[in-house]
């Protein structure tokens, strides 16, 4: 259960209206939403979902280039290969599979 400050949308087991976020595939192309602007930040971005109304941190500018540069790539694992080293890789997949489940990015 949400708290009463949460953002996060709260359905009931026969809300029609719920959508269930689409999971995490590296390998399919991957985009920025188009409901979702980025704003520069000194520790990487603000995210903001004009569809959900969600306010996502991106904490780190290695991830604001990833999801940038996701949709010049024809998956998500190419752009990880471009965009990470090796040791990082995980750590920056399990961040886009995050960021999918809040639709920040979705499949193309």
């Amino acid at each position: 259960m949400a708290c009463a400050g949460s953002t996060e949308r709260v359905s009931s087991p026969g809300d029609a209206t719920a959508t269930l976020p689409e999971a995490f595939d590296p390998d399919r192309p991957w985009r920025l939403h188009r409901q979702v602007a980025l704003r520069d930040e000194s520790f990487g971005a603000l995210a903001y979902h004009y569809g959900n109304r969600r306010l996502v941190f991106l904490r780190s500018r290695i991830l604001v280039e990833l999801v940038e540069a996701l949709e010049s790539f024809d998956s998500a694992s190419d752009a990880l290969d471009a965009k990470t080293t090796p040791a990082q890789r995980a750590s920056y997949e399990r961040a886009l599979a995050g960021l999918a489940a809040s639709e920040v990015i979705d499949a193309r």
